[in-house]
């Protein structure tokens, strides 16, 4: 009984934690991930819609997470809302 509740476990599909996502940014389909331990996937290319012109919203100035040389406001598409969104972006 217990090793077919063991198997039945190991089968059962785990919830899986996206760590890098591709979206459109500046009009073009970019990986972004979470951490810069993680490794960023190829996007395929995609048609992007076209960001609306604004300017950046005023941020205070931070250091930027290890790993990363600087951080600037980027207008990142969100499939969810069908907008573009000012995200900061460190690279």
């Amino acid at each position: 009984m217990l090793k077919t509740i063991f198997l039945f476990a190991l089968l059962l599909p785990a919830a899986a934690q996206a760590a890098c996502v591709c979206r459109c940014m500046n009009g073009e389909n970019v990986p972004i991930c979470q951490s810069t331990l993680d490794m960023p996937p190829l996007c395929p290319p995609k048609v992007c819609p076209l960001a609306p012109p604004s300017l950046p919203p005023l941020a205070a100035p931070t250091l930027p997470p290890l790993g990363t040389r600087d951080c600037t406001q980027q207008q990142v598409y969100n499939p969810a809302t069908g907008r573009y969104e000012w995200r900061q972006i460190c690279r």
